[in-house]
């Protein structure tokens, strides 16, 4: 499994006041009728509240805060008896990015993790186990980008420091 803290995620772990919430919480609807609540906050962002659309929102995002891939959502949903395929999971995870619920995260290839916390911060990527964890704020210190090619502007940075377990 991936995650976001520095404490393992399980898809039976409840949700805590500690979990890193992303943005559900921020919208206030952690706790509350997911339905309703997930309606609302896909119409704040212009996405039409189809059933599909709530079902995976409300696994992606009552569970605090994490980083998932689609492979992962769509064997969650499998098991909690939400019919979806792969197909429809992906193009959700990609509509959630582009209204800025989700934020994707590139490492391996062209496999993409998405973070429910879309706000700008750095990870950890534990090779090897697919594990995420956040860096700290003020972990990474950028002094200088690169003058971007005329015509274009820069639009983030993201910094994934990759580690791997010491040996014994």
């Amino acid at each position: 499994m991936t995650q976001t803290d520095s404490t393992p995620f399980s898809v039976d772990q409840p949700l805590t006041e500690e979990s890193r919430p992303g943005a559900a919480s921020r919208a206030g609807i952690i706790g509350s009728c997911p339905w309703r609540d997930y309606e609302t906050l896909l119409r704040e962002v212009n996405l039409r509240p189809t059933r599909q659309r709530l079902a995976l929102g409300w696994i992606l995002f009552s569970k605090g805060g994490r980083t998932i891939t689609a492979e992962m959502l769509h064997e969650e949903a499998a098991r909690a008896k939400i019919p979806v395929s792969l197909a429809t999971v992906y193009n959700t995870l990609n509509q959630f990015t582009e209204a800025g619920l989700l934020r994707q995260i590139g490492v391996e290839g062209m496999k993409s993790y998405f973070d429910t916390d879309p706000s700008a911060h750095d990870h950890f990527f534990i090779e090897g186990e697919s594990l995420f964890m956040d860096i700290p704020e003020d972990g990474i210190v950028l002094d200088k980008l690169p003058e971007p090619p005329e015509g274009y502007a820069i639009d983030r940075v993201d910094v994934v420091v990759r580690l791997r377990r010491e040996e014994d």
